[in-house]
């Protein structure tokens, strides 16, 4: 499953948003850096114990989730970050209908710090950030995610 489409001119805004809300000046880098910058604002708002601007977090959970994704091409396992998204990845048997056998919960902060591998699977699972069921669920081997598609030209 290709990448969903973000609109530059919406991710650009976003980002500048969580910018300005950081105090940090407007973006002026590169088109394919766009993503990975506006990951990089959202972590640091959470680290300042800020709540990230929507837009933003949106865009970031989004693309590191496209990004796993496309390494681990697949149906067996549901990832849900809610409220921004959720994908179906790692390879193996497909579901079809209702819900699926391996499910993956987590909340944004989470996936984006296990996304980029500041947190690691073993300790966002110990410590109950994670909701895993299903013998396929453990994404470890996928982690951290290397981003796919970070140009939105």
């Amino acid at each position: 499953m290709p990448p969903r489409r973000l609109d530059p001119e919406k991710v650009r805004e976003a980002l500048d948003a969580q910018l300005l809300e950081l105090g940090e000046p407007a973006y002026e880098g590169p088109g394919d850096a766009l993503l990975a910058a506006c990951v990089s604002a959202v972590l640091r708002a959470y680290e300042r114990g800020l709540r990230p601007e929507r837009q933003a977090a949106r865009a970031a959970v989004r693309h590191l989730l496209d990004g796993l994704a496309a390494a681990a091409p697949g149906r067996t396992v549901e990832v849900r970050v809610p409220p921004y998204a959720a994908v179906q990845c790692v390879p193996g048997p497909r579901h079809t209908r209702g819900t699926p056998p391996n499910v993956v919960e987590l909340d944004p902060r989470t996936w984006l710090e296990l996304a980029t591998g500041r947190l690691s699977w073993a300790d966002a699972t110990a410590s109950g950030r994670i909701s895993a069921s299903g013998t396929r669920a453990d994404l470890s081997p996928y982690l951290p995610v290397t981003a796919v598609g970070g140009a939105l030209s």
